[in-house]
């Protein structure tokens, strides 16, 4: 089984979780950007994440076997804090950077006027800079958040066929097949989705558009959630050549709008072997204080 996983944080995973996810299948994946739990304060510590996960990140997946792409964004959550807000004024020169495949994570937290405007500018940058766009759906009132997302999205001219609408439910999972938007779920323990219920929205649904993710981060998550929602669908009579798609397929799809992608096998890693780090971190430009 051959895995992207569309949808993870692996600033905030171990090596441990890298050498699990070759082992499971993973090949690929995206870290969007996101909120770190701590609050930001300055637009540098914008900065040195941006370069971080363009730079350090995408360098340590490679160590696992594993090719790391990034979408780029201020968040919805920090968006309604002024202090961060003048980082939209430095994104649109990290989306001309390699790796980056998209523009985001960008929405609604708590649907301010404040989240307004950075959703709509950065629509309009990821128009300008023709990359697709992942949008996080509000964890509270998330019909009515979807809702509004929809007509936002609609309103910026982008096609939706460039637009992943991500941590979907049963709620609001028909608006987003409705309105042609690719539909992102997170697969992740006690508070999004777990995999039978996914399997059980793809058994109504459909795989068409369908991207599946583990989300995984600081919170109780789980990197191999994407293989263990694989291994649901087959259990529930999906084909391999369905969990193909909706693990690999889709995602390469979805992403490879932006030209970005790089899927080729990392150098030194074989098919059916066990990982090893092909270079050591001490030998790093990234160590050496190269920038992005």
């Amino acid at each position: 089984m051959r895995i992207f996983d569309p949808h993870i944080h692996m600033t905030s995973r171990t090596t441990d979780d890298y050498e699990a996810m070759y082992a499971a299948g993973v090949r690929a994946l995206v870290e969007p950007a996101f909120w770190l739990g701590q609050p930001r304060t300055t637009v540098g510590s914008f900065l040195d994440y941006f370069d971080a996960l363009l730079g350090w990140e995408r360098f340590r997946a490679t160590q696992f076997g594993i090719r790391h792409h990034a979408t780029i964004a201020l968040n919805p959550k920090e968006a309604n804090d002024p202090r961060c807000t003048p980082v939209l004024d430095e994104i649109p020169r990290y989306l001309a950077k390699d790796g980056v495949v998209a523009v985001g994570e960008v929405g609604y937290d708590s649907m301010t006027p404040a989240e307004d405007e950075a959703f709509t500018r950065q629509l309009a940058m990821a128009v300008d800079a023709e990359l697709p766009v992942m949008v996080h759906t509000p964890h509270r009132d998330k019909l009515v958040g979807t809702r509004r997302t929809l007509d936002v999205v609609r309103e910026s001219g982008i096609a939706p066929g460039m637009v992943v609408v991500d941590h979907l439910n049963e709620t609001n999972v028909a608006l987003v097949k409705d309105a042609g938007a690719w539909m992102g779920f997170s697969v992740y323990p006690d508070t999004k989705m777990d995999e039978h219920r996914m399997v059980a929205i793809m058994l109504e649904h459909g795989t068409e558009r369908v991207l599946v993710n583990s989300a995984a981060d600081w919170g109780r998550s789980d990197p191999l959630k994407t293989l263990k929602t694989g291994r649901a669908m087959l259990a529930a009579g999906f084909s391999d050549d369905e969990v193909d798609k909706v693990l690999w397929r889709n995602p390469v799809a979805f992403y490879g709008q932006s030209g970005n992608l790089l899927l080729d096998p990392v150098p030194g890693f074989v098919e059916g072997e066990a990982p090893a780090a092909s270079a050591s971190y001490e030998g790093s430009s990234v160590l050496r204080g190269a920038r992005v």
